[in-house]
């Protein structure tokens, strides 16, 4: 077994240079300085102002996927097997991206079975010679897991198939996703055998692997790891079907950064974490960031692009120029329509036939003059889907060239045979105009290699008899469902279903002015020239690099069982607050502040019961009837339920919404706020809030005597999110001449006056306490919302002076936070207070005694 840094000196051996067409060096900035020590440096500067680059310091890229960048071959004399790099691989051509030096290695399977006995020789010689590391999957896991869940569920319900019965879709097998797991953690434990966890990057790609990152954060916390969706993202509505919906979408989050080609397919992802997982996102200079357990997830939007290296070599093959001057002479004085597609169901290449039926019915003069060329790729799965889609296509062309065709002239022409990289870039080449109709597709690259084949080479031009400087021209009608739609403005974008418009955009694509297709194909070929695969590449580890920077700053917890497993991050500070350590202190001192939030404090947060148990009254008790203690209730409920809720406990304080009102005692009086009670602002803002509840199902407004809050856990998340920026933006342009402050919170928008926060109860309560000469030694705060950390804040700093008392600002909840302590839940509370007030009934004992 290879095993971490004990494999650098065999991985060395490989070779480093593999590819055999034109390279594009591009440098990375550095992030690691010395190994386990992240540098400080921003990112914000270009990365031509870093002029050290990551190959120096870095070890290994690892790049994960479903199957290796190989060609396989049997030599039939010695039964052995034959291996080559597959020139056509994405994954082979993303090595432009990154530095000339970086040691790239490939984890993968092979399209083959590997005889059990010849596994470990297949291995070392992919490992040897070409940085090739394979999985060898058991045939059944492999069946299961590639043909199984991957082809029969994942892949349809990525590309918004759900199986509403067994004739169009498979219901979920448990024991293929079983086979799913198994096979992603074979796939992790190659990588363990390779990786130095604290130095190489790990980029996995696509939705074979997407519970692989649980398996790698488990092993090795602070991992450096990318993944990339080359497939749709689904909708919500769609993704939620999916039994283990929340397991993959909790893997997926074990990632460092999340990369998708369009920002929809994005878009559906932060839904889904929002709507199932709770989760929040914002968009912070430019990046897109999902906090998590402490861990900012990125997410990354780009379009992968082509490898303009591997075209233009194909473009000035002999092969390609033969091929070119064949299909010259083949359709001479016709004009070819392309397509070329993978066979299977959401290629929409019936549809896209049944456009160019219509066509020619609308235009009988285009009869002999234009021909569909269609390419079909074999396709990648088995079923009897794609016997089904290829007996519609076939039936479909023999009746347009049954209807349309004559001696000489067919309208469709369908190449069903495997073809080679050169035969296609000649038909790019040659083609008028190319069709990409697909329903539902991930990226697609064929419009964007139709573009660089279409700018020509000098020896295909030469063999097409094309000037130098003739004018470029291309055209293309794409489906608004898939990936490159969005990148290529100049392309007419159609909805496949409607074969009517198809058609038309097939007659304007033909019949457009050669200038205005001249500028189309301009605008197109800088796009993809400039956003290559190397382009790709490049930015994604750059991004990776900057999502893995502050890996080393934070303490890191594993918690969860199984595919539930996540890592909690936070500041090596922050620590869980332990009732020894409390009641120590709480012993030595003798003049003591304690401030308690309620809702999720106290009380849980989901709890239905929202008045405080005889226990809690009874702890309160004990605590406010030491006369070392001042104990005071800081919540933002108003005073009615406050105080008829504590009527037992005579000596507690209680701070209600939010400290407008305040009072030391049962018996004292409610002191307001320091303004004046005008609540005129009122009047202004109700009828707004009533507008947004009225239009948002599920929202309420809450009605205080200093405040209003919009409330809208109860409503759609989206929707309620979407709901609560647009009432936060009319509140604050309405109320910008009151004396109030408009704020945001967890599923609230509240509008209170200005200079009311807890922060400033505990400030005032602190300093009437220093003032009475009584200045506490020993001060607690417990909250667990954005609110109280105001009141964490204010007490903190108290930390800082001369007489500084002993701080003790504890949050609820392991999350980032201004408290340097938490506790995990409400238990873990009372369990702390109920410690103090037995110290405290201990004391009023010996009292009593003496």
């Amino acid at each position: 077994m290879m095993v971490s840094r004990s494999c650098i000196s065999l991985l060395d051996l490989a070779s480093g240079d593999m590819m055999n067409f034109p390279h594009t060096p591009r440098n990375l900035p550095r992030v690691i300085t010395v190994p386990g020590i992240i540098s400080d440096i921003e990112d914000e500067s270009s990365s031509s102002d870093l002029n050290i680059s990551l190959s120096k310091t870095q070890e290994k890229i690892i790049i994960v996927a479903n199957f290796l960048p190989l060609n396989c071959q049997k030599d039939l004399e010695s039964g052995k097997w034959r291996f080559s790099l597959d020139e056509d691989s994405l994954y082979l051509h993303m090595k432009d991206g990154f530095p000339a030096k970086a040691n790239v290695i490939y984890v993968g399977s092979l399209k083959i079975d590997v005889d059990l006995s010849k596994q470990d020789e297949v291995a070392q010689e992919l490992l040897e010679k070409f940085n090739c590391v394979p999985t060898f999957l058991p045939p059944e896991i492999q069946k299961r897991y590639y043909h199984g869940f991957c082809k029969q569920h994942l892949w349809p319900l990525f590309h918004y198939m759900l199986p509403m019965c067994p004739d169009i879709g498979n219901r979920f097998d448990k024991l293929l996703w079983q086979a799913y797991v198994s096979a992603n953690k074979v796939f992790a434990d190659k990588i363990m055998e390779v990786i130095n966890p604290d130095e190489d990057y790990v980029w996995v790609q696509d939705y074979h692997l997407m519970v692989l990152p649980t398996f790698l954060r488990r092993r090795f916390n602070r991992v450096k790891l990318g993944f990339f969706l080359h497939s749709p993202f689904p909708s919500s509505e769609i993704y939620r079907t999916l039994p283990v919906r929340d397991e993959i979408l909790k893997a997926l989050l074990n990632a460092d950064l999340i990369g998708f080609h369009t920002f929809d397919y994005a878009r559906h992802f932060l839904s889904c974490c929002s709507r199932m997982l709770g989760l929040n996102y914002e968009s912070k200079r430019g990046y897109i960031g999902l906090e998590y357990l402490g861990r900012t997830i990125n997410i990354k939007i780009l379009p992968v692009g082509v490898h303009m290296g591997r075209l233009k070599s194909a473009l000035n093959h002999c092969s390609s120029a033969a091929t070119a001057m064949e299909i010259q002479k083949q359709f001479q004085g016709k004009r070819i329509i392309l397509g070329v597609d993978d066979m299977d169901i959401f290629k929409g290449i019936s549809l896209k036939l049944l456009a160019l039926e219509q066509l020619l019915r609308q235009r009988p003069d285009l009869q002999g003059e234009v021909v569909m060329v269609q390419i079909m790729n074999p396709a990648r799965s088995t079923g009897k889907d794609v016997q089904e889609v290829k007996k519609e296509v076939y039936s479909t062309t023999d009746k347009i060239n049954e209807m349309f065709g004559f001696p000489g002239y067919k309208p469709v022409i369908l190449i069903d045979r495997p073809i080679s990289f050169y035969e296609k870039s000649a038909y790019y080449a040659s083609a008028e105009c190319c069709i990409v109709n697909a329903v539902r597709d991930g990226m697609n690259l064929i419009p964007y290699k139709y573009i660089v084949c279409r700018q020509g080479s000098q020896v295909i031009d030469d063999a097409l008899g094309v000037a130098a400087k003739t004018p470029r021209t291309s055209m293309l009608v794409v489906s608004e469902f898939i990936g490159c739609s969005p990148s290529l403005s100049g392309a007419i974008r159609v909805n496949p279903w409607d074969v009517d418009a198809v058609a038309d955009a097939l007659n304007l694509a033909i019949t457009m002015p050669a200038t205005e297709k001249q500028l189309r194909h301009e605008k197109h070929y800088r796009y993809v020239s400039s956003h290559d695969v190397a382009y790709w590449a490049h930015s994604f580890m750059q991004d990776l690099e900057r999502s893995c920077k502050d890996h080393y700053k934070k303490r890191c917890w594993g918690i969860g069982f199984g595919l539930n497993f996540r890592i909690l991050s936070l500041s090596p500070s922050f620590r869980k607050l332990s009732v020894e350590t409390l009641v120590s202190s709480y012993k030595k001192t003798y003049s003591r502040a304690i401030f308690l939030d309620y809702d999720g404090t106290l009380v849980p947060q989901a709890s239905i019961i929202k008045s405080p148990s005889p226990n809690i009254i009874t702890i309160l008790n004990d605590l406010c009837n030491d006369s070392s203690n001042t104990v005071f209730i800081v919540s933002g409920r108003g005073r009615d339920s406050l105080s008829g809720w504590f009527s037992q406990c005579e000596n507690l304080g209680i701070a209600a919404e939010h400290g407008y009102f305040m009072r030391w005692s049962r018996e004292a009086t409610w002191e307001t706020g320091r303004l004046e009670a005008d609540f005129n602002w009122k009047r202004i803002a109700e009828p707004v809030m009533t507008l947004y509840t009225e239009t948002t199902d599920g929202s309420y407004v809450e009605t205080k005597e200093s405040a209003l809050v919009w409330h809208y856990q109860d409503a759609d998340p989206d929707f309620g999110s979407f709901q609560a920026k647009e009432l936060l933006d009319h509140l604050e342009n309405v109320l910008a001449n009151e004396p109030v402050v408009v704020k945001k919170g967890q599923h609230i928008v509240e509008v209170k006056p200005q200079g009311v926060t807890k922060g400033l109860v505990a400030e005032k309560v602190l300093s009437a306490l220093n003032e009475g000469g009584k200045l506490p030694e020993f001060v607690l705060c417990i909250g667990d919302d954005r609110s109280d950390e105001d009141m964490f804040e204010s007490i903190t700093s108290m930390a800082c002076s001369s007489s500084a008392p002993e701080v003790f600002a504890c949050t609820v909840g392991q999350k980032p936070s201004k408290a340097r302590y938490y506790l995990d839940d409400t238990i873990d509370v009372l369990a702390l207070l109920q410690g103090m007030a037995a110290v405290s009934n201990t004391k009023s004992s010996c009292k009593r005694e003496i």
